[in-house]
């Protein structure tokens, strides 16, 4: 295994939620046509795929993704979600700062200011217990 090649959404409004996630979130279209679009997040790339039997529920455990954002862009990004309707699904226990929050078709996302060697170097430094690591 390599790599993420793609993460594909099932959505029930591809213009909502195409606007969603390149004007809300700030990914980079790439390609959209009648049923789909091809964005960007960064090297990560995202499929938005029309489905009519897209769930209204929302998952209740902790699944998710996370996006990447720094450190000077993580208040207002989080602003602009909060502006846009989303609720917090979840509260941030983790170094860094982060907002968890559901996008129009209730998929779970999080933007968090971070990455593995920051959250390596705290659970290091966590006194209150023990991590096996494999590198």
């Amino acid at each position: 295994m390599r790599s993420i090649n793609h993460i594909t959404f099932a959505v029930k409004d591809l213009e909502r939620s195409f606007k969603f996630y390149t004007e809300i979130l700030g990914l980079k279209p790439i390609a959209k046509w009648k049923n789909g679009a091809y964005l960007k997040a960064g090297d990560t790339w995202l499929a938005l795929n029309y489905d009519e039997k897209v769930a209204a529920s929302v998952r209740n455990d902790y699944s998710h993704i996370a996006f990447t954002c720094l450190n000077t862009e993580f208040l207002e990004l989080k602003t602009r979600l909060l502006n846009y309707g989303c609720t917090e699904w979840s509260e941030n226990k983790s170094e860094g700062e982060s907002f968890y929050f559901p996008d129009p078709d209730g998929h779970k996302l999080e933007i968090h200011v971070g990455d593995l060697d920051s959250r390596l170097k705290n659970m290091r430094d966590d006194p209150w217990d023990t991590f096996e690591y494999y590198f």
